[in-house]
């Protein structure tokens, strides 16, 4: 097997708000950087990256071993142990949760948000639809799960602008500019009875 270093700036464009990569300052303003990234404790930093020593057994690649050198950039480090002051924001996004349609993590759309008041200080109050639904598809909770903001947020994240909105709110992309528009008139009665 060859082994190989992927970006993490790459894995971070994908998924921007899952794939946490330690900000510029944290990696390029630390000179006595000593941090370590899952399997490589960083023993040089020089002018084209840093130098490390493996600080694990490998499990799938044999042309590695423990306390090998290995040298990389910054574009290969997705975690440090140095304080980092934007790692914040990323506990917003693992940590707040939203309750999606299945249809909306399979098709990677949705066109419909409501936000109900949280159950609980973790749960955002955010449910999240494909708008392609069909009320027997909703009645069923098997259809829907609770997860992390965050990954809906890599699938749009234009709704940040109103994601702090008070309950009871709800929104709908508009077909023509793609943007999400709010519902003055949804029928909070009929939602909250059922």
């Amino acid at each position: 097997m060859v082994w190989s270093l992927d970006s993490v700036y790459e894995r971070n464009k994908e998924s921007p708000y899952t794939f946490y990569v330690p900000s510029k300052e944290v990696i390029d303003e630390h000179d006595d950087y000593c941090g370590e990234r899952m399997w490589v404790e960083i023993t040089q930093r020089h002018h084209h990256g840093f130098t490390g020593k493996l600080s694990n057994v490998p499990i799938y690649i044999s042309e590695l071993e423990y306390g090998q050198e290995i040298e990389f950039s910054a574009e290969h480090i997705c975690d440090t142990q140095q304080d980092d002051p934007d790692a914040g924001k990323w506990d917003y996004y693992f940590d707040n949760k939203v309750v999606v349609s299945n249809d909306v993590l399979e098709r990677r759309e949705f066109n419909f948000l409501l936000r109900d008041e949280p159950r609980d200080d973790k749960d955002t109050g955010w449910t999240v639809f494909s708008g392609y639904e069909e009320d027997s598809y909703n009645a069923d909770s098997d259809n829907f799960q609770y997860i992390s903001i965050g990954v809906v947020l890599n699938i749009d994240d234009s709704i940040l602008s109103f994601i702090n909105d008070d309950p009871l709110c709800a929104y709908e992309r508009e077909q023509d500019s793609q943007s999400f528009v709010k519902i003055e008139d949804y029928d909070w009665d009929s939602y909250l009875e059922s």
